[in-house]
Formats: C-alpha cells, sequence, structure tokens
C-alpha cells in the first residue's frame, strides 16, 4: 500500500505538469515515445533476461504495450480535448474497468461494474451539461480507452508476478522489458501520426519531458506496479482513484482558480456515488441470494 501511496502523490503532480505545459504544444505521440526512453535508460541495463521464465517476460512486454504505450498515448490526446480537472475526473472509471479485467481473468462476470458506468457517466454528462461538444465526446471516448488499457495493464501484470514468482523478489530485473513493450507500440505510432512541428522548443517542454520521463514513468511504474501484485482488486482500484482529489487539489490550487467548482463537486459526487454502487453491489447480490 504504501507504494501506491507514494507514486499517487507522485503522478498527482505530473497530471497537471501535461495538462499546463505539454498538452497543445508538444506533440503527444513524442511525448510519450520520449518518456518511454528515458524511463527504459533506468531499466533496460539491469535486465536479466536468464533468470525468468520466457512466458513471464512476453507478458510483462505485453503489459508495457498497454499500460504505458497505449494508455499514454491515449491519455495525451485526450488533454487535446478535454481540461485537466475533467482528465483527472473521468479517469474514476479505472476501478471499474480494474474489476471488469479481474473478473475475466479469474472467469467470473457481476454486472455492478456495468451499471456503476452508467452511473458515472450521467455524472460526466452533468460537469459539461452546457457544453458538450463531438470534441468532448471524442476526448472522453479516448481517455476511456486509456483507462480500459491501463487497468488491464496493472491487473495483468498482478496475476503474472502472483502465477510465476509469487515472492515478488528482483523483479527489477526483468522490468526493462515493460518500457520494451511500450516503445514497440509508441514509435510506429509516432512515425506514422506524429506532428514534427510540435516537437519540444523550449528548456521547460524538456525539463518537464525529463521529469516524466525518469521519475514519474521510470520509477513511478516499477513501484506502482509493486504496488499493485500486494494488494487485492478491490484496493487497487480505491488507490486508483486515490489520485483524482490529490490531481484536483494540486491542478486547482495552483493552475485552475477560476474552474466551474460547483460543478466539478456536483459531477464528481455522482460519479462517487458510482463508485458507492459498485462496492455495494456484491452486499446487495448475497443479500438478494440468502432471501431467495
Amino acid at each position: 500500500m504504501n507504494y501506491l501511496i507514494a507514486v499517487t502523490l507522485l503522478w498527482a503532480v505530473s497530471f497537471s505538469l501535461i495538462g499546463e505545459y505539454l498538452a497543445g504544444q508538444v506533440d503527444s505521440y513524442f511525448s510519450v515515445l520520449t518518456r518511454i526512453v528515458l524511463a527504459g535508460m533506468i531499466f533496460i541495463p539491469l535486465l536479466r533476461p536468464a533468470r525468468f521464465a520466457p512466458g513471464f517476460m512476453v507478458g510483462v512486454t505485453l503489459v508495457g504495450a498497454l499500460q504505458f504505450g497505449l494508455t499514454y498515448t491515449c491519455l495525451y490526446l485526450s488533454f487535446e480535448y478535454l481540461s485537466v480537472p475533467e482528465v483527472l475526473l473521468f479517469t474514476i472509471f479505472t476501478p471499474l474497468y480494474v474489476a471488469l479485467v479481474d473478473n475475466a481473468l479469474k472467469r467470473r462476470f457481476s454486472l455492478g461494474p456495468i451499471i456503476s458506468t452508467l452511473v458515472a457517466v450521467l455524472g460526466a454528462a452533468i460537469i459539461r451539461y452546457d457544453g458538450v461538444s463531438e470534441a468532448f465526446i471524442t476526448g472522453f471516448l479516448i481517455l476511456q480507452l486509456a483507462n480500459l488499457a491501463f487497468a488491464a495493464g496493472q491487473v495483468g501484470y498482478a496475476h503474472l508476478v502472483r502465477h510465476y514468482y509469487p515472492d515478488g523478489q528482483n523483479l527489477w530485473q526483468v522490468f526493462g522489458f515493460f518500457f520494451i513493450g511500450a516503445f514497440a507500440l509508441v514509435l510506429p505510432a509516432f512515425l506514422m501520426l506524429g506532428n514534427m512541428e510540435r516537437l519540444p522548443q523550449t528548456t521547460t517542454h524538456w525539463t518537464v519531458l525529463s521529469w516524466l520521463g525518469l521519475v514519474a514513468s521510470g520509477l513511478g511504474f516499477f513501484f506502482w506496479n509493486k504496488g499493485a501484485t500486494q494488494v487485492d482488486a478491490g484496493t487497487l482500484g480505491i488507490m486508483n482513484n486515490a489520485l483524482v482529489p490529490a490531481g484536483l487539489v494540486v491542478n486547482l490550487v495552483i493552475w485552475n482558480r477560476d474552474a466551474d467548482i460547483p460543478r466539478l463537486l456536483i459531477g464528481g459526487a455522482i460519479i462517487l456515488l458510482s463508485l458507492w454502487v459498485n462496492a455495494r453491489w456484491r452486499q446487495w447480490t448475497r443479500a438478494e441470494l440468502r432471501a431467495g
């Protein structure tokens, strides 16, 4: 749990740095690619492939492609359409996806996360009830793909570790494959879709990218995934949402003082209600089974 708390505080700042200094200024694909390369510089030299099962290394590579490559490509693109507070609030769907992916891997199904998601969509609509546009819907859907990929990645990594190496020792010697997987996905995307006219132009751009790559990505992803292997899916989902209030406080206090606070609070409260529905669903289901 301590690993998850520490990384939550770290990533709370990162959201605002992306929205304030990179979004709309630096090409999204290049930003993600730079973060991957810098993070990979920490872990790839530490690789010891001979010490790990081939299936585990392949799994970690796929997790990296999902949890870093696809997630952050979509996350950066979403900032083109949404404000930082909106991006933060709409990441609140991630625990629902965590539950769905965990259920899928355990071959079981629960209707609760689906109903919870519909409630959360209502909260999202209230936040932009007078400004829902095609661009907003596009940003919202892109961000949901990011949320799903992030959920699949972290749950998948936890299942891999518990299956292959439940003691969790020396995983830093294999984590370089995480960034190799992300690189394999993002490099072709940048070459095909990147905008060479929007490369970093200022010292601020490069400083922010360096921080995000070396610290938020390199250390952040390793310790977040390490923490994910030490808790159950429910706790992991809750910690995914701890980022929301932390990130909102940072953004609203420092950068976004003019945000429509009442609307954010109302919509956010409904989204929180969706989480309560999701958490209570299992208890309601059990009560109905006992009553039957």
